[in-house]
């Protein structure tokens, strides 16, 4: 007889799972055995987090259903993190989630938990498997629904439920449908009727513009709008695009933010882009997103259009007038000139003997990457200086806990994606803080294969962005130092290839030789603990943070920290 665990592996096998990530556990048993006799591989990792992370990585990098499991209790509790990251990433992941035996929910059991309570706030479907009459279309169910919605569906199954015999053995095929939805020609004629009386017209371009690069830049030519992106726009947009003006948002560029602030009009296309400081108060605001619930969610509209990006650029182009006047473009696009040169004049080597500035790690980093790698930063800092030096090209990606924003995404989901993509570049850009929480991960890239993930550690010895908040709301920092280890002398004892670097001199031959090592690879590279991020704009409030911060900690008898700081930094204000 077949089992309701092996309908659930033959119906992933034949919607094209090819890996499933996760720990064993008895609960899962029924689920584990049934792998071990398909094609689909089980990734083990060491911290069920991390097969999470694995997942969203691997959904990102392919957009097709990505799967993981846990065991009961602690097991499937731990997904959480990573579940959280897919969700708000909108990637397709189906979670398992193995339950207590039937017999003994709602008795305070042994690891008994609640998932579909638990799971319900990072998920488009949660349902819980009782008999074995409900499968496989629960099942069927789960997948189709992250498929459509683009999102987390988990299937929670007490292990005594998938080793039952299986009722029904029907293996499904899943339908994945991209519709065209394009916005009502009356709301069409509204918004380019304000685009058309508006004189300066910004662009903000958000993930949503991932299949519309060429139609996007043809509404900012017919416009003579400068793009602005969102981080999450960068991959999609940045490339092959004349009129683009660089980032803003915290962790942008002062030419993106400008580029906002002096637009009567903003044109914002797929983007959720979540800080209402950064949206210019005085300026009309059209959006357009295919998920309508996101319209005016970040800031007051004069007219929100439902509808595919690129299919309503198409259908706005022929309605918009010949632009007389392309000041506003040809201003931005010098200012992003300037920024881009200043930025570029701080990604230098340091002076012998002198901790490296991330900038030059950075732009290393983007010199030397295959023309497709994969990056993968950490939130903090990595992700500050991947969105400001790795440039994109139409091939490379750029994937990262960018709306979820947890620490320690960057090793587990570059798991994900090499394990998916065995022969491509994959980087992940790790700060020492994110590295050491999932340091067991190393581990995985050794037993899976191995795995050639290439891990770039931004050691600062602290959790600098943090540091930064700190800093710039006046605190003076506390309890962000960190003691770490010689991680590539830890790497090596794991069995992966790892490399110190504590010099500029010696930084670019080292990221040569570890990019190109046939393997897993770690470099550590130490860092000025002292580099300031800087926003795009320094607020009264934020000027006022840094100076009370400056005298706390003279106060504190900790004067040369300010000392340090102003000696490191001088160069981005001068």
């Amino acid at each position: 007889m077949v089992t309701v665990a092996q309908n659930i592996v033959d119906t992933l096998a034949a919607n094209g799972v090819e890996r499933v990530y996760g720990i064993p556990g008895d609960s899962l048993n029924g689920f584990t055995d049934a792998l071990r006799t398909s094609p689909i591989d089980w990734v083990h990792v060491r911290h069920e987090e991390a097969a999470a992370f694995a997942a969203s990585g691997e959904a990102a990098i392919t957009g097709s259903l990505a799967v993981c499991a846990g065991s009961c209790g602690p097991g499937n509790l731990h997904l959480i993190n990573g579940l959280f990251d897919a969700q708000r990433s909108r990637v397709p992941v189906l979670a398992i989630a193995a339950q207590i035996p039937s017999d003994e929910i709602g008795s305070n059991y042994f690891q008994e938990t609640k998932p579909t309570e638990l799971f319900r706030d990072c998920s488009v479907y949660a349902e819980h498997v009782s008999t074995a009459e409900q499968m496989p279309r629960v099942l069927r169910i789960a997948m189709q629904t992250a498929i459509e919605k683009r999102g987390v569906a988990v299937v929670v199954i007490p292990g005594d439920v998938a080793l039952a015999d299986a009722v029904d053995t029907t293996v499904s095929t899943l339908t994945d449908n991209h519709p065209r939805v394009i916005p009502a020609a009356a709301d069409l004629a509204r918004a380019a009727a304000l685009l058309n009386t508006a004189e300066r017209v910004t662009i903000l371009a958000g993930a949503g513009v991932a299949e519309a690069h060429d139609e996007v830049v043809a509404l900012a030519d017919a416009l003579a709008a400068p793009v602005v992106h969102a981080l999450r726009g960068k991959e999609w947009i940045e490339h092959d695009n004349p009129f683009d003006v660089g980032m803003t948002g915290l962790l942008g560029f002062a030419s993106g933010y400008r580029a906002m602030e002096s637009s009567d009009a903003v044109l914002m296309l797929g983007t959720d882009f979540p800080y209402p400081q950064f949206y210019p108060e005085h300026a009309v605001k059209i959006q357009v997103d295919l998920r309508g619930e996101n319209l005016g969610r970040r800031t007051p509209l004069d007219i929100g259009l439902v509808g595919d990006v690129a299919d309503t650029a198409e259908a706005l182009l022929p309605l918009l007038q010949p632009r007389r006047s392309r000041a506003h473009l040809e201003s931005s696009l010098d200012h992003y000139a300037k920024t881009r040169r200043r930025l570029d004049d701080l990604a230098t080597p340091s002076g012998a003997g002198k901790p490296i500035h991330p900038q030059y790690v950075a732009r290393l980093i983007d010199e030397i990457a295959a023309e497709d790698a994969v990056f993968i930063p950490d939130v903090g800092s990595p992700v500050v200086w991947a969105a400001r030096y790795l440039t994109m090209n139409g091939r490379r990606r750029l994937i990262g806990s960018f709306s979820h924003g947890s620490m320690a995404n960057a090793l587990p989901q570059a798991i994900g994606v090499q394990a998916t993509e065995r022969t491509r570049q994959v980087v992940a850009l790790a700060g020492d803080g994110g590295l050491a929480m999932m340091l067991g991960e190393l581990l995985t890239l050794e037993q899976n294969a191995p795995l050639p993930v290439k891990i770039v550690v931004f050691n600062n010895s602290s959790l600098n962005f943090v540091e930064l908040e700190m800093k710039a709301a006046g605190f003076v920092n506390s309890g962000t130092g960190l003691t770490n280890p010689n991680f590539a002398a830890l790497a090596e004892a794991v069995g992966i290839r790892g490399v110190r670097v504590t010099q500029s001199a010696d930084l670019e031959e080292a990221l040569r030789d570890t990019f190109a090592h046939d393997g897993p690879a770690l470099i550590e590279v130490v860092t000025d603990r002292q580099e300031l991020s800087m926003p795009p704009s320094i607020t009264a409030e934020q000027m006022k943070g840094f100076t009370l911060y400056a005298l706390r900690t003279v106060l504190s008898g900790r004067g040369d920290e300010v000392v340090d700081l102003a000696k490191t930094n001088l160069r981005q204000i001068l």
